[in-house]
């Protein structure tokens, strides 16, 4: 069994595709470049992959900077600690529809590598303000 993972680098995904390797599946790691101020992300996705043992690890780049309407790709102040906001209100670090596009992609790369899983780990806190990290999302 086969399945690409989406790697931010963060304990999330890190978890996720531990889960997934756990469960017996090989893994493919996709790590997306896509503007983030935090580029340390990324080298800490190369670390997860090598711990992981990914069978492949790719990383794309897809500049969603373009798009902005994110604190998280350079508009606006990252909030220190948890973004507090308003009930109903979607946090000022929520990049547009980026979890949708990730998992289109890795959709794609699954197809050619024969994967019959795509792994995602997101917080269970970020659900209740970010729309594509809600569980009736992601199911």
């Amino acid at each position: 069994m086969k399945a690409v993972v989406l790697l931010s680098g963060g304990l999330d995904s890190y978890t996720a595709g531990a889960i997934a390797r756990r469960d017996g599946y090989e893994l493919y790691a996709l790590t997306i470049r896509y503007g983030q101020v935090h580029a340390v992300e990324v080298d800490a996705a190369r670390r997860v992959a090598r711990a992981l043992g990914v069978a492949a690890h790719v990383e794309l780049d897809l500049d969603l900077k373009a798009f902005g309407g994110s604190a998280l790709v350079g508009e606006g102040e990252i909030p220190k600690g948890r973004d507090l906001h308003d009930e109903g209100e979607i946090p000022s670090t929520y990049v547009p529809a980026r979890n949708t596009i990730f998992l289109s992609i890795a959709l794609g790369w699954a197809e050619v590598v024969g994967a019959s899983a795509i792994v995602i780990g997101v917080n269970a806190l970020d659900y209740s303000g970010y729309p594509d990290c809600r569980p009736e999302f992601l199911r």
